[in-house]
């Protein structure tokens, strides 16, 4: 069984859904770079980002097949959040990166069911 505390950097699918069978409730994150998505867990262990199984990060065009995937895996609701630039340097206004919390209470809710 898979707990918060055995999760590591990386999730895979396979494990996700074993995982929330036995009760993983993570605060599942969206985020948008540019048009490509990425989805990371976010629990009491730490943070996991669904990868395939050799680890690299499983990226998406959008987001409907996320939220079929997810949806399936048995999670109802997320986050939808953005990593676009802080500022613009082009006129000197400056910006600073905008932490994990930030993005997290300033995302958009998205459902997956």
């Amino acid at each position: 069984m898979t707990t918060d505390a055995t999760l590591g950097d990386h999730i895979t699918y396979k494990q996700l859904v074993r995982a929330v069978s036995h009760g993983f409730a993570p605060i599942v994150e969206v985020e948008s770079q540019d048009g490509i998505y990425t989805v990371r867990f976010h629990h009491a262990g730490g943070v996991s980002t669904l990868s395939d199984k050799e680890g690299r990060t499983c990226t998406y065009l959008g987001t409907g097949q996320i939220r079929e995937l997810l949806g399936e895996a048995g999670l109802t609701h997320g986050v939808l959040t953005w990593d676009d630039q802080c500022g613009d340097e082009m006129i000197g206004v400056p910006g600073h990166a905008m932490t994990p919390e930030e993005r997290l209470t300033h995302g958009t809710r998205i459902a997956f069911q």
